[in-house]
């Protein structure tokens, strides 16, 4: 089947992704606002690593809405699908550089995968899934792609809130015994 008419078994995997790929930004907002009087040293560590989870979490929702469209042809699909897998591609180049130039943390293994190979890696995979979406496994890369990011900023908001706190707790002096 080539016709746009088979997205709609997606639709409620989408649903799910999307909505939650919102939610998810909402709560960032919310977790932002509420850690926005903790000290912080560098704002080129923000850039670096909490910001790009936002951006997950609306590429998640993105290619949730793109999935779901009524588009009269596949074809105008693809395009959109190319072009917010490519764009979230050289964000993610972008994001790479931030962290090797922000001083405020240095990087571990952990999160040069988590931070920069997981994401390149699921842009991609929806950049050239989008050349196939003709064929039925391109449908399950470019859904797996819509996953992993919401999972990628899931993991990385949690990462980045976590060490926010303990950093602040670390940095707080400690009242004497009474």
């Amino acid at each position: 089947m080539s016709d746009p008419t088979r997205l709609a078994a997606w639709g409620n995997f989408y649903v799910i992704v999307g909505s939650s790929g919102g939610a998810l930004i909402g709560i960032q907002f919310v977790v932002i606002t509420l850690i926005a009087g903790m000290r912080h040293r560098a704002e080129e560590a923000v850039s670096a690593f909490a910001t790009p989870t936002v951006v997950h979490f609306a590429a998640a929702l993105l290619v949730s809405a793109i999935m779901s469209a009524p588009w009269p042809a596949l074809a105008q699909a693809d395009v959109a699908l190319a072009a917010c897998g490519l764009g979230g591609l050289a964000y993610a180049v972008a994001v790479i550089r931030r962290a090797r130039r922000q001083t405020d943390y240095r990087p571990v293994w952990e999160d040069w995968l988590w931070y920069a190979v997981l994401p390149c890696g699921a842009y991609l995979a929806l950049s050239m899934s989008a050349l196939f979406l003709r064929s039925a496994a391109a449908l399950y890369v470019i859904a797996a792609s819509a996953l992993s990011l919401l999972l990628i900023g899931v993991h990385n908001a949690w990462d980045s809130v976590t060490h926010l706190v303990l950093r602040q707790q670390a940095e707080e002096p400690t009242a004497p015994p009474k």
